[in-house]
């Protein structure tokens, strides 16, 4: 079994295509890739993707190996990286990541407790979506990064805030006019959520209406809060997000705070114990200069 045969099956599983994942993520033809998968299934000795007329997807057997498979991609790319950064050990490099939108909170608090030592440290700085990030720091891309508390990596985390959520709906939109909303008032409307990528806030939402009793019906999943602004906007639903969507809403869409308590999404530093590098160390010892909780 060979690195390759791994990388062949996540593309398949998450493009849902064979042709598709061939021709726009592996750059090889639709035949050569199914050999591919043929060989892998025989070595493994179990079907690991069910094929239809409507495209293929995993077997039980398949997504019980590409958990494996995405696990072992993701420590040979840390091998990798940490192989590369043992081979230029002159200077101190960081990477950090933050999710989009958190920068503006994030960021100047990481600086100030690097401050002393960015002469002598090269500090890279990037954004993505959480799951994304988790991904980079699993893969050794990363060195840490400020992120929700991501299932289904290898990763530690130490949890710096708790942030609410506020209902996102159109200036125009009748409750607009509250001051608050109670979870009763989502009751009949469209609802845009979490999508099953955004497995963290998904679930707090979903626990969020299940305590109140209101049934909502999830009319559109988003992965990201551009995504969830602009099918606000355009369809006059109901959203919940994290309050740092406040710092970027468009004039097309207002933000009102939940009545009584309302629910909260944990921001947490997330990086890799197998990380050894000493800027993260050294960051890591001074954590405690940016938690809120």
């Amino acid at each position: 079994m060979e690195l390759r045969h791994l990388r062949y099956l996540v593309a398949v599983a998450e493009a849902g295509s064979l042709t598709e994942a061939a021709q726009r993520r592996l750059h090889t033809s639709q035949p050569s890739l199914s050999r591919q998968i043929r060989d892998l299934e025989k070595e493994v000795g179990v079907e690991l993707l069910a094929r239809s007329v409507h495209g293929v997807e995993l077997t039980a057997a398949g997504r019980g190996f590409l958990d494996h498979a995405r696990l072992a991609l993701m420590q040979v790319d840390a091998a990798v990286e940490a192989a590369r950064r043992a081979a230029q050990p002159a200077r101190k490099t960081l990477a950090i990541g933050f999710q989009t939108g958190h920068e503006m909170n994030w960021l100047p608090r990481a600086m100030k407790v690097l401050h002393d030592e960015l002469p002598n440290l090269d500090v890279t700085i990037s954004s993505d979506y959480s799951p994304d990030l988790a991904e980079a720091v699993a893969r050794g891309r990363v060195d840490v990064a400020f992120l929700r508390r991501e299932p289904g990596y290898d990763l530690e985390y130490v949890v710096v805030d708790r942030e609410p959520l506020v209902a996102l709906l159109p200036s125009d939109h009748r409750l607009a006019a509250r001051h608050a909303v109670r979870p009763q008032d989502f009751a009949g409307q469209t609802f845009i959520g979490g999508s099953n990528k955004a497995t963290v806030l998904r679930a707090v939402t979903e626990e969020y209406f299940r305590r109140a009793g209101v049934e909502v019906r999830w009319d559109h999943g988003v992965d990201n809060l551009a995504m969830a602004m602009s099918l606000v906007a355009s369809t006059g639903g109901l959203s919940l997000m994290p309050a740092y969507a406040e710092n970027l809403l468009p004039p097309s869409v207002v933000s009102r705070p939940l009545e009584g308590e309302a629910p909260t999404i944990e921001i947490a530093v997330g990086y890799s114990k197998s990380n050894t590098s000493p800027a993260l160390n050294l960051f890591l010892s001074r954590l405690i200069a940016v938690q809120r909780v």
